[in-house]
């Protein structure tokens, strides 16, 4: 019985090690302004974009005409770039 206990006990603290959304702003290319608080959501040019995990490293945001990439690696820092009309793509600045 502790056995089956302290497997639950564990399996709950590794869902509290889970990656979530840090706080982040960054600028793109074509004057897209991007922020997220932490553990969401993510704002483009000041309005709340449409989130969509991918898994506990990737975040998606669509809002504004483009998509914005949120990838956090194992070290917790993250990188965004985007996907904007006919194409256009980038990587964004942290600021």
């Amino acid at each position: 019985m502790r056995q089956v206990l302290l497997g639950a006990l564990l399996a709950c603290l590794a869902g509290l090690a889970q990656a979530q959304i840090p706080l982040v702003n960054a600028t793109c290319p074509g004057d897209i302004e991007v922020h997220a608080d932490e553990g969401g959501p993510i704002y483009i040019n000041g309005k709340e974009a449409k989130l969509k995990k991918f898994n506990d490293n990737y975040f998606e945001a669509k809002g504004s005409g483009v998509t914005i990439s949120l990838t956090v690696s194992p070290d917790g820092s993250p990188s965004v770039s985007y996907t904007g009309k006919g194409g256009a793509n980038g990587v964004c600045e942290l600021t």
